[in-house]
């Protein structure tokens, strides 16, 4: 009788567990508001980034709030990349966009996402290859002195220290660090690499493809208070979720096209989409989404806002890079048109 009924309890716990998953994979599938359809709760600032007399701003793909409330920039040198100009691609601006800094000429070929850890550290990927430069990860300290290089200078592949198009950095609490691989969806280099604080190479996860844990793009990076990993899974239409192993969590879609990633320290999450298309015709149809940044929260992946983008026509129009301070106002970097965009909170 006894052993009758651990079997019973086991079945119920087993039947139980079987019910919390499934609960779990309908939250992460729930059937929310069109992700167009959502308040618009910002309004944008006008000429808030003051640059240099002279400087023009080229393609912008990347932003990050630094430790001290600061908001980091890079673009790629007033056109569409670094790889034959003497300018200095990343700036930094205080909160009322004076320019406080601003390094890095004659390291890129073309810059592509930006990211400022915890210690103030600056971090760039470098997503082409040009004349011995680009196809790496250069870390500066927040003066602009080199600290680390990840991958071979001008160099593209698929390999522990190979890099194929790197669109963005992000580091771990215990310092290692995740790079988002593989710019191109053509080819089967899409996928996350794994370092330890020193540049060790330790795992690499993820190939072409739409199932879980496969990639069409790699195109940002975030992690949540939980650890988990958020990747923009840009040429899938779609946002996957891992630990820090590469073990498959679940997958959103209704943060649009994603192009850039940010987690703020509520757990809040901006996605800015640059390339929803809705010509069923095009390679970037995404069903009804129209590009803009889309607001929500990591614990119920919810919509809650949505900033529309300009009304431009063509690839990469709107935001590609985006990031919020501590008071909410977000910061949009886009390729086109070129520009750092700043959305206050109404």
């Amino acid at each position: 009788m006894i052993g009758s009924n651990r079997v019973r309890l086991g079945l119920v716990i087993a039947v139980a567990a079987i019910i919390i998953v499934m609960a779990q994979q309908a939250g992460a599938q729930a059937s929310y508001a069109s992700p167009n359809d959502v308040p618009n709760p910002y309004k944008p600032v006008a000429n808030w980034a003051q640059l240099p007399e002279g400087r023009q701003w080229g393609q912008t793909s990347g932003v990050s709030i630094g430790p001290d409330g600061n908001i980091w920039a890079l673009e790629r040198c007033g056109g569409t990349n670094c790889a034959d100009s003497d300018l200095s691609p990343i700036f930094e601006f205080d909160p009322s966009g004076k320019m406080l800094k601003n390094f890095g000429a004659g390291i890129f070929a073309q810059p592509h996402g930006l990211y400022v850890d915890h210690e103030g550290n600056v971090w760039v990927t470098d997503a082409m290859s040009k004349d011995g430069k680009g196809e790496q990860v250069v870390k500066f300290s927040p003066d602009g002195k080199v600290l680390l290089k990840l991958g071979q200078a001008g160099v593209a592949g698929k390999g522990p220290d190979i890099f194929n198009g790197p669109t963005y950095v992000v580091v771990g609490r215990n310092g290692d660090i995740f790079v988002a691989d593989g710019h191109d969806p053509n080819y089967d280099s899409s996928r996350i690499v794994k370092f330890s604080k020193d540049g060790k190479f330790l795992k690499t996860w993820g190939t072409k493809g739409s199932g879980p844990g496969e990639f069409m793009g790699t195109h940002s990076i975030a992690i949540d208070s939980q650890g988990r990993l958020f990747v923009a899974d840009r040429g899938d239409n779609r946002i996957e979720i891992f630990d820090q192993d590469g073990k498959f969590i679940m997958d959103w879609k209704q943060f649009g096209r994603p192009s850039g990633l940010f987690i703020d320290k509520h757990d809040i999450l901006y996605v800015a989409d640059s390339e929803s298309s809705q010509d069923k015709a095009a390679a970037e149809y995404n069903g009804g989404c129209v590009r803009g940044i889309r607001i929500g929260s990591v614990k119920d992946g919810k919509v809650t806002a949505f900033i529309p983008g300009p009304a431009l026509t063509g690839l990469s129009v709107g935001p590609d890079g985006v990031a919020a301070d501590s008071e909410g106002n977000i910061y949009a970097a886009q390729v086109t048109p070129r520009g750092l965009q700043k959305f206050a909170t109404n």
